[in-house]
């Protein structure tokens, strides 16, 4: 009986681990302009009219399972309303880094376009929950992160937007008095991708814009994608995840998210 038993919760176990890695919520369709989008929400069951939302921007590839799987988690740590956005449009997913360095390239040299799209997401979570801007915040991972600072410079007035590991340099910087909402950036201080003269670039544009409440965190040793299992861990490469980094990143994230949706 015992042999049994175990042998059926051995059998039993790789489906359980596949039902708790399954998506958890829903894909949702919206639009900028002509194109339409395919994002993915989690809405918890115990979220009223009050719940704050988060919308997280994925990286270079796209959305992907490992954002769906990321908004589920941040959904169910905190009990937001988390909502995986669609940069590139339903069914454009880079199939190779040589691809997404390409599509999400053209996105970074036109921050129009970029812009929209992020603002897209907005308005259709400002619809949908019937909610202000002021209810919402923005996070992104490295193109998602680029893509989170561009929100901010549009002047919107999100609570506030969180730059996971994400490129700081915009081909049209921000003017004065344009940034109306709160900016944490976390940085990996080793990151060769995103640069030295890049921070100090980001640094002199917020000084020169005049933005009242930004924060920049350098998380020593750390490289590029430092949140992102999927990027092993050879720093030689400059590009790997740190688990000691990424924890201490999302704490930061967490009160940041907090703070800004206590302050609404």
């Amino acid at each position: 009986m015992r042999l049994l038993l175990h042998t059926f919760i051995l059998t039993l176990l790789p489906t359980l681990a596949l039902a708790q890695s399954m998506p958890q919520g829903a894909d949702v369709v919206y639009y900028h302009q002509e194109t339409r989008l395919k994002g993915y929400l989690n809405e918890p069951a115990s979220a009223t009219e009050d719940t704050p939302v988060v919308l997280l921007t994925p990286a270079w590839k796209g959305l992907t399972l490992n954002y769906k799987q990321k908004a589920d988690k941040i959904a169910a740590d905190t009990g937001y309303i988390v909502m995986a956005i669609d940069v590139y449009g339903e069914g454009v997913r880079p199939r190779s880094n040589d691809e997404a360095a390409k599509l999400s390239g053209a996105y970074k040299a036109n921050p129009e376009l970029f812009r929209g799209r992020m603002m897209a997401a907005v308005d259709y979570m400002t619809r949908r929950r019937n909610i202000k801007n002021n209810q919402i915040a923005v996070i992104g991972f490295c193109f998602g992160g680029a893509g989170a600072l561009e929100l901010a410079r549009t002047g919107t007035d999100v609570a506030g937007v969180v730059s996971f590991h994400g490129n700081l340099k915009s081909a049209v910087p921000a003017q004065v008095g344009a940034i109306n909402t709160k900016v944490l950036v976390l940085h990996g201080a080793a990151d060769p991708i995103v640069p030295p003269e890049e921070v100090q670039g980001f640094k002199e544009e917020m000084k020169a814009a005049e933005v009242k409440d930004w924060q920049l965190v350098e998380y020593g040793n750390a490289v590029h994608s430092f949140t992102d299992k999927n990027a092993g861990t050879d720093v030689s490469t400059g590009v790997a995840y740190d688990p000691v980094v990424a924890k201490r990143a999302f704490a930061e994230m967490h009160r940041f998210l907090a703070e800004v949706f206590e302050q609404k």
